[in-house]
């Protein structure tokens, strides 16, 4: 008798869950965590020159004091602390996006795995830094309860994108 064959009115074996990890490749992560991290300080390093630096570059240069005080005027300002955690929270959208679509399979899994990922970067680098961050507690607790969903969020707009239907076919139970 086949092991997998059960006998005639046997009770069915029970479906047993796969673990979290079931289905993760680390290649798609890893890559939609560099997205993120480059995407994030090159859109971030854009946003700060455009509207904090613009001044200091019309007039030919930029000193080392003009680059400071532009940090310390972002960091100082609502909207400037609004847009790091807009921008941040995008990059990583992108990076699980950027997942999701690598992996083909699981991309909410993936895209809150690059979510994850970014996160413990944000933690390691604040705290590798020596010093007291210039960011506000809440801010940075903001971003860092925002990371996992943004890059879950990612990967469900992956999903979305990752089976296209077929030319012609039509949906059965909508009749369309």
């Amino acid at each position: 008798m086949n092991p997998n064959q059960q006998p005639q009115g046997s009770i069915p074996r029970p479906l047993e869950p796969q673990g979290f990890f079931a289905g993760i490749k680390i290649r798609p992560i890893v890559i939609g965590a560099v997205v993120d991290y480059v995407a994030t300080y090159a859109v971030i390093t854009l946003y700060l020159i455009v509207y904090f630096m613009k001044e200091p570059l019309e007039k030919g240069g930029l000193p080392e004091e003009a680059l400071q005080e532009a940090l310390k005027e972002m960091i100082s300002s609502q909207e400037g602390l609004l847009a790091l955690l807009v921008i941040g929270a995008l990059c990583t959208l992108l990076g699980g996006y950027v997942a999701g679509r690598l992996a083909r399979a699981e991309e909410v899994k993936h895209g809150a795995l690059v979510g994850a990922v970014s996160l413990i970067i944000g933690v390691l680098q604040t705290g590798m830094a020596g010093e007291a961050s210039p960011l506000p507690f809440w801010h940075e607790l903001l971003g860092y309860v925002l990371a996992i969903p943004a890059g879950a969020l990612g990967g469900s707009l992956a999903q979305g994108r990752a089976k296209p239907s077929i030319p012609g076919s039509t949906n059965r139970l909508t009749g369309g």
